[in-house]
């Protein structure tokens, strides 16, 4: 299974699976390919309203799988700007495009430093290769 995985060198991870690619001080948040393969088929997806503050690793949200009922964390403290609103008819996206169309939400960051403390694309394969 770990061949056929995608991983982006061009994002950092959390130990919980989440991607944050950051574009100045918005970091789009979606979950890793691997974790959309161990939840299974998303049915549903519960998420913050925009303006809703997270903090780092705190739960931000609900996933809800064929296979499970995951919380979603959050790699950085902030405020939520945008929340994909496609995802509320079409959750599958998670699953067909967990990097492109099936991102989950948008943080105006409030400490870059907390970027530091998040997986490199190398960890984070380490991590993933260590569980399967």
């Amino acid at each position: 299974m770990e061949a056929s995985l995608e991983y982006r060198d061009d994002l950092k991870y959390t130990k919980e699976h989440e991607w944050i690619k950051l574009e100045g001080d918005v970091a789009t948040v979606g979950i890793t390919d691997y974790a959309q393969r161990q939840l299974g088929d998303v049915v549903f997806i519960e998420l913050p309203e925009a303006g809703a503050q997270v903090e780092q690793m705190k739960p931000f949200g609900v996933i809800e799988a064929v296979k499970a009922v995951s919380d979603l964390f959050s790699p950085i403290t902030g405020e939520v700007t945008e929340v994909n609103s496609a995802l509320q008819a079409e959750s599958n996206l998670i699953n067909s495009d967990p990097y492109g169309e099936g991102w989950i939400i948008k943080i105006k960051i409030k400490d870059p430093k907390e970027l530091d403390g998040l997986l490199s694309p190398a960890d984070y394969r380490k991590l993933v290769a260590a569980s399967i």
